[in-house]
């Protein structure tokens, strides 16, 4: 039994990657991920649909929503707390660049985009305070390398996202630093082959 699972996973594997990118095809990916904000960690999760506009362009819009608790740090003084970030999510128009020769089903890429990130609330742990504050979206950026072998995808990104600052109850000036490098698997579906 274990041996036929493993044989119809590697059967899979090698289906998935006999396909790739061909010029006027769509593409979607999902991907799953790690981010790595400022003294904290989370997760991402993200969907891009994809055009390719050549053989190894394409273009496409990626949304992300990433959970995650980050330091804030205080203005005046060098004081840092913990907070969690309910989910926020990006809305980014992106541009990928494969560095592929042939049909090897291995292609690394950079890339980079802009966009929109809604930022959700803020929350202290109860012992430092209980209110909640709300954070304005910013206007951000994100680049980002990796590679892709065959239908699976591998990538880090980092997302340049302005810092939001605001005030508590007691008028102590707060700041959270809302860039984060995430590092993800995913997998996408369509686009074609490679050309040789």
């Amino acid at each position: 039994m274990k041996k036929n699972f493993f044989l119809a996973i590697a059967i899979l594997g090698i289906a998935q990657f006999t396909h790739a990118q061909e010029q006027n095809k769509f593409r979607a990916g999902l991907d799953l991920g790690y981010a790595i904000p400022d003294g904290g960690g989370g997760i991402i999760i993200a969907l891009e649909p994809k055009y390719n506009i050549a053989d190894n362009m394409n273009i496409g819009l990626r949304i992300e929503s990433a959970a995650m608790a980050k330091n804030v740090a205080a203005v005046e003084d060098v004081a840092e707390i913990e907070a969690s970030l309910s989910a926020s999510t990006s809305y980014f128009g992106t541009f990928d660049y494969y560095f592929h020769s042939g049909s090897s089903p291995f292609a690394p890429f950079i890339g980079g985009g802009i966009g929109y990130s809604t930022l959700a609330n803020l929350d202290f742990d109860p012992q430092v305070t209980d209110e909640k504050f709300d954070i304005e979206g910013k206007f951000g950026g994100l680049v980002r390398a990796g590679f892709e072998l065959g239908k699976l995808r591998l990538a880090a990104t980092y997302n340049l996202i302005g810092t939001s600052e605001f005030a508590d109850g007691d008028d102590n000036k707060l700041e959270v630093k809302n860039s984060y490098i995430g590092i993800s698997l995913g997998f996408y579906v369509g686009g074609g082959k490679w050309k040789k």
